[in-house]
């Protein structure tokens, strides 16, 4: 339940934040040396986000009983678009324009909703 509320919290956070001009500004294009450090940061993150959900996935798979644990294969898969979120962030930083960081926000948000209503799926079947 808390990550479908970060996903939403996250879809209205970006919606408020494409209203104030200002605001927009201020996080899209600080000064290069903050946008240089918030570039490499999501880099970072992005990378070790993508590493996790590969571990992930193959734990998934590597299920002793013949049988996929979809739940850890569904959260390896959200940490894949989280990844990609965190490199279109970076873009953002990168090229001072603040497209790369709405749709880093929507494909965060979107993707914690959608995962998570997976999860609800995949537990409910399996009860």
């Amino acid at each position: 339940m808390i990550p479908l509320l970060i996903g939403l919290a996250a879809l209205v956070v970006g919606t408020l934040f494409g209203w104030d001009t200002r605001l927009l500004d201020a996080i899209v294009t600080p000064p290069a040396l903050i946008r240089a450090v918030l570039t490499a940061a999501a880099v970072v993150v992005g990378v070790a986000l993508l590493g996790r959900s590969v571990a992930r996935i193959g734990e998934g798979r590597g299920d002793p009983a013949g049988e996929p644990n979809l739940p850890l294969m569904v959260r390896g898969v959200r940490l894949a678009f989280l990844a990609v979120a965190a490199f279109a962030a970076a873009a953002g930083w990168l090229l001072g324009h603040p497209l790369p960081i709405v749709i880093a926000l929507v494909i965060a948000g979107v993707d914690v909703i959608e995962t998570s209503f997976l999860l609800l799926v995949v537990r409910t079947r399996r009860s």
